[in-house]
């Protein structure tokens, strides 16, 4: 064989072990209706929940705590998903910074009983999003 055969076969081996990789770390979009439905039938991947949190009358967050003197890597609040049902969520690492300000959350992980444990958590901070006005 010659030299530019081999590289070319071993291009096709890096690009199909990329790809086997990144399909592999993919996980879908659901409500936490379905993310329960989907650990009751035995599928125990994980999946992103899209949620707003939840808040009083008055608009506070209620639901939510975390005290980093007893276990820093555990952070509880309640997330009220798409279809307006609420659940109990458990981050398993700190409280992320401008938790309290998110217009939206994205949460990473699956059901555990009657909690979703999450891995990772992101964020959808309004700050980011809006236009600030210069002012001179």
């Amino acid at each position: 064989m010659k030299k530019i055969h081999i590289l070319g076969l071993v291009v096709i081996a890096v690009a199909i072990t990329i790809l086997v990789s990144v399909v592999g770390d993919v996980s879908t979009y659901a409500d936490f209706t379905e993310a329960e439905n989907m650990v009751k039938s035995g599928n125990n991947a994980k999946i992103h929940v899209v949620g707003r949190l939840k808040k009083d009358a008055q608009g506070h967050i209620v639901g939510m705590n975390y005290n980093p003197a007893i276990d820093p890597n555990r952070f509880e609040f309640v997330l009220v998903d798409t279809l307006k049902r609420e659940q109990k969520c458990i981050l398993n690492s700190p409280k992320p910074q401008d938790f309290d300000t998110a217009e939206q959350v994205v949460i990473v992980g699956k059901m555990d009983g009657q909690v979703f444990k999450a891995d990772k958590a992101i964020l959808k901070c309004p700050s980011k999003y809006q236009e600030k006005k210069l002012t001179t």
